[in-house]
Protein backbone atom coordinates (compact mmCIF):
# COMPACT_ATOMS: atom_id res chain seq x y z
CA UNK A 1 0.00 0.00 0.00
CA UNK A 2 3.06 2.33 0.78
CA UNK A 3 3.94 1.84 -2.81
CA UNK A 4 1.13 2.86 -4.05
CA UNK A 5 0.35 5.84 -1.75
CA UNK A 6 4.09 7.32 -3.73
CA UNK A 7 2.64 6.22 -6.35
CA UNK A 8 -0.23 8.12 -6.06
CA UNK A 9 1.63 10.84 -4.96
CA UNK A 10 4.22 11.06 -7.91
CA UNK A 11 1.49 11.01 -10.62
CA UNK A 12 0.64 15.03 -9.70
CA UNK A 13 3.79 15.89 -11.21
CA UNK A 14 3.58 13.84 -14.25
CA UNK A 15 -0.11 16.19 -14.35
CA UNK A 16 1.57 19.10 -13.97
CA UNK A 17 2.51 18.81 -17.75
CA UNK A 18 -0.19 16.60 -18.63
CA UNK A 19 -2.58 18.96 -18.12
CA UNK A 20 -1.05 21.73 -20.46
CA UNK A 21 -0.53 19.36 -23.19
CA UNK A 22 -3.58 17.74 -23.58
CA UNK A 23 -5.59 21.23 -23.01
CA UNK A 24 -7.50 20.17 -20.21
CA UNK A 25 -7.96 23.66 -18.68
CA UNK A 26 -11.47 24.02 -20.50
CA UNK A 27 -12.64 21.31 -18.74
CA UNK A 28 -11.88 22.45 -15.23
CA UNK A 29 -13.32 26.07 -15.45
CA UNK A 30 -16.95 25.22 -14.08
CA UNK A 31 -15.89 22.72 -11.46
CA UNK A 32 -13.80 25.83 -10.39
CA UNK A 33 -16.09 28.14 -10.22
CA UNK A 34 -18.17 25.41 -8.37
CA UNK A 35 -15.57 24.78 -6.04
CA UNK A 36 -14.76 28.31 -4.86
CA UNK A 37 -18.69 28.86 -4.18
CA UNK A 38 -19.20 25.96 -1.89
CA UNK A 39 -15.73 26.68 -0.09
CA UNK A 40 -17.36 30.64 0.61
CA UNK A 41 -20.73 28.76 1.80
CA UNK A 42 -19.05 26.26 4.38
CA UNK A 43 -16.71 28.67 5.44
CA UNK A 44 -19.45 31.24 6.41
CA UNK A 45 -21.22 28.49 7.80
CA UNK A 46 -18.32 27.41 9.54
CA UNK A 47 -17.93 30.80 11.26
CA UNK A 48 -21.20 31.02 12.17
CA UNK A 49 -20.86 27.63 14.31
CA UNK A 50 -17.28 27.51 15.74
CA UNK A 51 -18.20 29.94 18.65
CA UNK A 52 -21.08 27.95 19.95
CA UNK A 53 -19.51 24.49 19.49
CA UNK A 54 -16.51 26.26 21.60
CA UNK A 55 -19.18 27.78 23.88
CA UNK A 56 -21.23 23.99 24.22
CA UNK A 57 -17.62 22.51 25.01
CA UNK A 58 -16.60 25.55 27.46
CA UNK A 59 -20.16 24.78 29.38
CA UNK A 60 -18.55 20.87 30.23
CA UNK A 61 -15.96 22.34 32.57
CA UNK A 62 -18.35 23.17 35.98
CA UNK A 63 -15.44 24.49 38.04
CA UNK A 64 -14.24 28.01 37.92
CA UNK A 65 -10.21 27.33 38.47
CA UNK A 66 -9.18 26.36 35.19
CA UNK A 67 -12.49 28.09 33.95
CA UNK A 68 -10.79 30.18 30.85
CA UNK A 69 -8.23 27.94 30.08
CA UNK A 70 -10.63 25.06 29.44
CA UNK A 71 -13.05 27.97 27.52
CA UNK A 72 -10.18 28.65 25.37
CA UNK A 73 -9.52 24.79 24.49
CA UNK A 74 -13.23 24.59 23.72
CA UNK A 75 -12.88 26.80 21.04
CA UNK A 76 -9.62 25.25 19.69
CA UNK A 77 -11.78 22.30 19.62
CA UNK A 78 -14.80 23.66 18.20
CA UNK A 79 -12.68 25.13 14.79
CA UNK A 80 -11.21 22.15 14.74
CA UNK A 81 -14.89 20.12 14.69
CA UNK A 82 -16.03 22.51 11.75
CA UNK A 83 -13.12 22.41 9.76
CA UNK A 84 -13.19 18.53 9.72
CA UNK A 85 -16.60 18.44 8.56
CA UNK A 86 -16.57 21.56 6.72
CA UNK A 87 -13.60 19.93 4.87
CA UNK A 88 -15.83 16.82 4.52
CA UNK A 89 -18.89 18.28 3.42
CA UNK A 90 -16.78 20.47 0.45
CA UNK A 91 -15.01 17.77 -0.48
CA UNK A 92 -18.38 15.96 -1.03
CA UNK A 93 -20.43 18.63 -2.86
CA UNK A 94 -17.78 19.75 -4.93
CA UNK A 95 -17.18 16.04 -6.38
CA UNK A 96 -20.73 15.70 -6.50
CA UNK A 97 -21.47 18.54 -8.77
CA UNK A 98 -18.31 18.04 -10.76
CA UNK A 99 -19.40 14.68 -11.83
CA UNK A 100 -20.41 15.73 -15.49
CA UNK A 101 -17.61 17.79 -16.47
CA UNK A 102 -14.44 14.87 -15.35
CA UNK A 103 -15.81 11.97 -17.43
CA UNK A 104 -14.03 13.88 -20.40
CA UNK A 105 -10.98 14.98 -18.92
CA UNK A 106 -10.36 11.06 -17.66
CA UNK A 107 -11.22 10.15 -21.25
CA UNK A 108 -8.64 12.00 -22.80
CA UNK A 109 -6.19 11.05 -20.48
CA UNK A 110 -6.93 7.32 -21.82
CA UNK A 111 -6.99 7.92 -24.96
CA UNK A 112 -3.75 9.26 -24.74
CA UNK A 113 -1.98 6.52 -22.15
CA UNK A 114 -3.06 3.80 -24.77
CA UNK A 115 -4.42 5.37 -28.27
CA UNK A 116 -8.17 4.42 -27.47
CA UNK A 117 -10.83 4.68 -25.06
CA UNK A 118 -11.77 0.96 -24.12
CA UNK A 119 -15.31 1.88 -22.96
CA UNK A 120 -16.67 5.49 -23.98
CA UNK A 121 -18.65 7.14 -21.52
CA UNK A 122 -22.12 6.99 -23.02
CA UNK A 123 -23.91 8.24 -19.96
CA UNK A 124 -26.18 11.08 -20.19
CA UNK A 125 -24.99 14.20 -17.92
CA UNK A 126 -28.52 13.41 -15.61
CA UNK A 127 -26.91 10.00 -15.47
CA UNK A 128 -23.32 11.11 -14.07
CA UNK A 129 -24.64 13.78 -12.21
CA UNK A 130 -26.74 11.52 -10.40
CA UNK A 131 -23.66 8.24 -9.89
CA UNK A 132 -21.66 11.49 -8.97
CA UNK A 133 -24.61 12.29 -6.10
CA UNK A 134 -25.16 8.98 -4.78
CA UNK A 135 -21.42 7.39 -4.25
CA UNK A 136 -20.60 11.00 -2.68
CA UNK A 137 -23.60 10.77 -0.05
CA UNK A 138 -22.52 7.43 0.50
CA UNK A 139 -18.99 8.42 1.24
CA UNK A 140 -20.38 11.54 3.39
CA UNK A 141 -22.78 9.18 5.39
CA UNK A 142 -19.50 6.50 5.63
CA UNK A 143 -16.83 9.71 6.36
CA UNK A 144 -18.74 11.20 8.69
CA UNK A 145 -19.43 8.08 10.84
CA UNK A 146 -15.99 7.51 11.22
CA UNK A 147 -15.24 11.04 11.84
CA UNK A 148 -16.80 11.75 15.05
CA UNK A 149 -15.42 8.96 17.20
CA UNK A 150 -11.67 9.99 16.27
CA UNK A 151 -12.83 14.05 17.07
CA UNK A 152 -13.91 12.53 20.49
CA UNK A 153 -10.16 11.38 20.75
CA UNK A 154 -8.92 14.99 20.40
CA UNK A 155 -10.42 15.88 24.10
CA UNK A 156 -7.29 13.26 25.27
CA UNK A 157 -4.36 14.48 25.84
CA UNK A 158 -1.21 12.47 23.65
CA UNK A 159 -4.05 10.43 21.76
CA UNK A 160 -4.99 13.54 20.40
CA UNK A 161 -1.79 13.69 18.54
CA UNK A 162 -2.17 10.46 16.35
CA UNK A 163 -6.31 11.41 16.64
CA UNK A 164 -4.91 14.29 13.52
CA UNK A 165 -3.07 11.57 11.65
CA UNK A 166 -5.75 9.23 11.46
CA UNK A 167 -8.29 11.78 10.41
CA UNK A 168 -6.03 13.33 7.98
CA UNK A 169 -5.78 9.80 5.74
CA UNK A 170 -9.44 9.32 6.51
CA UNK A 171 -10.46 12.13 4.85
CA UNK A 172 -7.51 11.84 2.08
CA UNK A 173 -9.25 7.74 1.63
CA UNK A 174 -12.75 9.57 0.48
CA UNK A 175 -11.20 12.67 -1.72
CA UNK A 176 -8.95 10.02 -3.70
CA UNK A 177 -11.82 7.44 -4.00
CA UNK A 178 -14.20 10.84 -5.18
CA UNK A 179 -11.45 11.48 -8.24
CA UNK A 180 -10.92 7.60 -8.81
CA UNK A 181 -14.94 7.27 -9.71
CA UNK A 182 -14.49 9.55 -12.57
CA UNK A 183 -12.43 6.81 -14.51
CA UNK A 184 -14.37 3.70 -12.69
CA UNK A 185 -17.78 4.76 -13.90
CA UNK A 186 -17.26 4.04 -16.95
CA UNK A 187 -15.89 0.79 -16.42
CA UNK A 188 -16.97 -0.59 -13.58
CA UNK A 189 -20.99 -0.59 -12.12
CA UNK A 190 -21.63 1.43 -8.69
CA UNK A 191 -20.50 -1.73 -6.21
CA UNK A 192 -17.84 -3.14 -8.32
CA UNK A 193 -16.25 0.36 -7.85
CA UNK A 194 -16.45 0.68 -4.32
CA UNK A 195 -14.70 -2.83 -4.12
CA UNK A 196 -12.02 -1.83 -6.44
CA UNK A 197 -11.03 1.55 -4.42
CA UNK A 198 -11.01 -0.85 -0.95
CA UNK A 199 -8.82 -3.12 -3.20
CA UNK A 200 -6.59 0.08 -4.01
CA UNK A 201 -6.68 2.04 -0.83
CA UNK A 202 -3.21 3.18 -1.22
CA UNK A 203 -4.28 4.75 -4.77
CA UNK A 204 -7.34 6.71 -2.99
CA UNK A 205 -5.03 8.18 0.21
CA UNK A 206 -1.64 8.75 -1.63
CA UNK A 207 -4.30 10.69 -3.93
CA UNK A 208 -6.38 12.46 -1.84
CA UNK A 209 -3.58 13.04 1.02
CA UNK A 210 -1.89 15.70 -1.99
CA UNK A 211 -4.93 17.19 -2.91
CA UNK A 212 -5.91 17.60 0.65
CA UNK A 213 -2.48 19.73 1.24
CA UNK A 214 -3.11 21.72 -2.19
CA UNK A 215 -6.26 22.45 -0.85
CA UNK A 216 -4.94 24.28 2.27
CA UNK A 217 -2.63 26.57 -0.14
CA UNK A 218 -4.69 29.75 0.52
CA UNK A 219 -7.22 30.68 -2.72
CA UNK A 220 -4.92 28.83 -5.16
CA UNK A 221 -5.88 25.41 -3.60
CA UNK A 222 -9.63 26.30 -4.24
CA UNK A 223 -8.43 26.87 -8.43
CA UNK A 224 -5.58 24.04 -8.59
CA UNK A 225 -6.04 21.06 -6.40
CA UNK A 226 -9.43 19.51 -7.88
CA UNK A 227 -7.75 19.80 -11.33
CA UNK A 228 -4.83 18.25 -10.42
CA UNK A 229 -6.29 15.75 -8.10
CA UNK A 230 -8.16 14.50 -11.15
CA UNK A 231 -5.90 14.29 -13.47
CA UNK A 232 -3.05 12.30 -11.06
CA UNK A 233 -6.15 10.30 -10.30
CA UNK A 234 -6.89 9.27 -13.90
CA UNK A 235 -3.71 8.51 -14.98
CA UNK A 236 -3.17 6.06 -11.66
CA UNK A 237 -7.00 4.47 -11.75
CA UNK A 238 -5.92 3.56 -15.71
CA UNK A 239 -2.86 1.89 -15.18
CA UNK A 240 -4.02 -0.11 -12.03
CA UNK A 241 -7.15 -0.96 -14.21
CA UNK A 242 -5.04 -2.18 -17.02
CA UNK A 243 -2.48 -4.00 -14.92
CA UNK A 244 -5.45 -5.75 -13.10
CA UNK A 245 -7.44 -6.46 -16.32
CA UNK A 246 -10.40 -5.40 -15.42
CA UNK A 247 -11.58 -3.63 -18.67
CA UNK A 248 -12.92 -5.88 -20.19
Amino acid sequence: MIQDILKSIEAYFKAFRLISKLKLWKFFVIPIIISAIVAVLVLVTAYGFSDDIGAYIAQIWKWDWGKETFAAFGVVIGWIVIIAIGLILYKHIVMALAAPFMSPVSEKIELHLLGKVHHPNNSTFTEQLWRGIRLNTRNLVMELFLTVPILLLKVIPVINIFSTALLFVLQAYYAGFGTMDYTLERRLGYKESVRFVKRNRGIAIGNGAFYLLLLFTPIIGLIIALPYAVTASSLRTIERLEKSQLTV
